[in-house]
């Protein structure tokens, strides 16, 4: 049975940052968290990646700053990956040259990474060149280059990894709080793409990719993001069973929902519960 585990990381108190390049991650390690914060950029490969409550796919590139004791996972089935992870401790955030105007956009960085924020990025772009040559330096210079990284995440554009009942925010287009609208009325109750499409008279295909270019998330993301969000409240909440949950929350089968659940969160319902209750405590 696994739990959210509390990781050790090499950063001592000596440390101003730590740099770990992995060429050959196999994303074996189960959700954890730390006190530190923590850079991550994941390259050439796909998979799943959840950090706090929210849970999605990614493909090509990730690269995300998460907040220090905020769960977080990245799932793979490719046997190779490059992670390279940069962590650094929270005291950062109120030294008190970030205060100064100067590192202003960095203190605000910090202060929106929670639970963490994902930057739109390629893969030829100069912050990745950065980050997978921060490794080569040392010293003072390796100092000034961890803080250029910074800085240049800080002007990056960047969204805040929501919590996941807060994933869709209102949108300006009527059709797709239509479709926000009627998925959180119905998440106990099967939805069909069919029936979404037709709510706003457009076709399958049609919808799909509208849906996907107004909120970057597939239909089928968000509508299983919602529904393990309102789990994760039953769960956390309520005396309710795991598969009264299940059926609660719009899904055909237990297996259905284990499976779902495991992929959005890194562990099951149950080891969600027992976690949940053993913080709680």
């Amino acid at each position: 049975m696994r739990e959210i585990q509390q990781e050790i990381t090499p950063v001592t108190k000596d440390d101003l940052f730590i740099v770990l390049d992995h060429v050959d991650a196999l994303f074996d390690y189960p959700i954890h968290c730390h006190s530190e914060y923590e850079i991550n950029l994941v390259l050439d490969t796909e998979g799943s990646r959840v950090v706090g409550s929210s849970g999605v796919d990614f493909s090509g590139i990730d690269l995300v700053l998460i907040a220090p004791y905020i769960p977080h996972v990245w799932k793979s089935e490719q046997k190779t990956n490059r992670v390279v992870t940069i962590q650094f401790p929270e005291e950062i955030r109120t030294f008190p040259i970030m205060f100064k105007s100067q590192f202003r956009k960095i203190h605000e960085l910090l202060e929106n990474a929670s639970p963490a924020v994902s930057f739109s990025v390629s893969k030829d772009s100069r912050i990745v060149s950065k980050l997978l040559e921060l490794n080569h330096y040392s010293g003072f210079e390796s100092a000034i280059e961890f803080l250029k990284i910074l800085n240049m995440l800080a002007e990056c554009d960047y969204s805040v990894v929501a919590d996941i009942n807060e994933v869709m925010r209102p949108s300006k287009s009527r059709r797709i709080n239509k479709v926000c609208q009627y998925t959180m009325e119905n998440l106990q109750n099967p939805i069909k793409i069919s029936d979404v499409a037709s709510l706003v008279n457009m076709s399958e295909s049609a919808f799909s990719h509208f849906f996907k270019k107004r909120t970057s998330l597939s239909y089928i993301n968000y509508l299983n993001n919602m529904r393990i969000a309102k789990a994760c409240r039953l769960l956390e909440g309520t005396m309710m069973s795991i598969s009264e949950v299940c059926y609660e929350t719009g899904f055909n089968n237990k297996s259905n929902f284990n499976r779902i659940f495991l992929k959005y969160r890194g562990v099951t319902p149950s080891e969600y519960r027992k976690y949940i209750n053993k913080i709680l405590v």
